[in-house]
């Protein structure tokens, strides 16, 4: 049961460190311009990406970057998919027990990340956050309206 639970937080760490190692800069993958990235509650807000990633070094063209974008996206679809699938067959409290701990993760990472801001930045960073918290409120609230439409006949 624990290598399966560890195997499935690595999975659900993988995404992360991927689009992590993406550049900075105009396109998809990291500035302003971005179809990925580039809009609200993506690259921008999230703070610096890494420069000097894998793709930096391969003289990438406007389209290039764009589809290597997709190809990202996708992947890191499919792994959540993955993910979701084995999580599903995990008992109730195992499933419990995982989700309480990646939520205490991630405010010790937004906790580590606002202690390195200065105030003004720290003022900013937790609006971001709070932003983030109504759109995924929003997203929930919108998910379960959707769940009780009927299903149109086509």
């Amino acid at each position: 049961m624990r290598k399966t639970l560890i195997a499935l937080m690595f999975a659900a760490a993988l995404p992360t460190v991927a689009m992590a190692a993406m550049p900075e800069g105009p396109g998809p993958m990291g500035g302003p311009e971005g179809h990925m990235m580039g809009g609200p509650g993506h690259g921008g807000e999230h703070g610096p990406r890494g420069k000097g990633g894998p793709f930096s070094q391969l003289d990438l063209s406007k389209e290039q970057r764009q589809q290597i974008g997709r190809l990202m996206g996708d992947q890191w679809h499919a792994r959540k998919d993955l993910v979701k699938k084995y999580l599903d067959k995990l008992p109730a409290a195992d499933q419990k027990a995982m989700q309480d701990e990646m939520a205490a993760g991630k405010q010790k990472t937004q906790a580590d990340i606002r202690a390195v801001l200065k105030p003004d930045q720290q003022k900013k960073f937790d609006e971001i956050v709070k932003k983030q918290e109504q759109r995924r409120a929003e997203w929930k609230e919108f998910q379960a309206w959707k769940a009780q439409q009927p299903q149109k006949a086509q």
